[in-house]
């Protein structure tokens, strides 16, 4: 079960750092800048996560593996970023799918690490959320999980199946698929379909900054 959930850290690692390099590319960053967002998307939620539960030295500064698959994703995207491209929506794709990897890992994680259920489904949430929200910083401009898609809903749905999966001692493959591919397809739909919570509405007098 580590191994596996090791296996599933790596590819949304992966698939966190594509769309963040492919953000990069779109805001014509330089080499070195497409790879620390591609980090930055990365491993920031890993980091918020084992920073609060206390596995310290965190497991993405801990190997080169983290930083390696990092840079290389970072590295397909700057130079073959039209074949990247080519998928509809690749920075959505990808970070969907590093999402639900994410919440699961995450959730999982703080859960063996000894945490309630309230707060391993928070955890499992900041997991898949973090990495997007740094991307976003980065480039300076609204955190997507700050506007109207299913993102940060996606995540606490996902985490939320393999806290009830612990609590029923459900077996923890099937739990594991459920759960991502859940996170996945609410993410996937709210992209295909537009689904999106309300907005604010402050009203036509009113001010951003009053």
């Amino acid at each position: 079960m580590d191994l596996l959930l090791y296996v599933l850290d790596l590819v949304g690692t992966f698939a966190f750092a594509i769309s963040g390099a492919t953000v990069g590319v779109r805001y014509r960053l330089d080499l070195f800048g497409v790879l620390v967002l591609s980090f930055a998307a990365a491993v920031s939620g890993g980091i918020f996560r084992d920073l609060l539960i206390g596995a310290t030295p965190p497991a993405a500064l801990v190997g080169w593996h983290y930083l390696g698959i990092s840079c290389l994703a970072g590295l397909i995207t700057f130079f073959r970023y039209e074949s990247i491209e080519k998928l509809r929506n690749p920075v959505q794709i990808f970070d969907a799918l590093g999402l639900a990897l994410f919440a699961v890992t995450g959730a999982s994680k703080a859960l063996a690490f000894g945490l309630g259920p309230v707060s391993a489904t928070l955890l499992g949430m900041l997991s898949g959320i973090g990495g997007g929200m740094m991307r976003d910083i980065l480039v300076a401009r609204t955190p997507v999980v700050l506007r109207s898609d299913f993102y940060a809903l996606a995540a606490l749905a996902g985490a939320s199946v393999i806290v009830i999966g612990h609590r029923f001692d459900l077996p923890d493959l099937p739990v594991l698929l459920v759960a991502a591919s859940l996170c996945f397809g609410l993410r996937f739909a709210a992209i295909r379909l537009g689904w999106h919570l309300p907005t604010a509405s402050p009203g036509p007098d009113r001010e951003a900054d009053q």
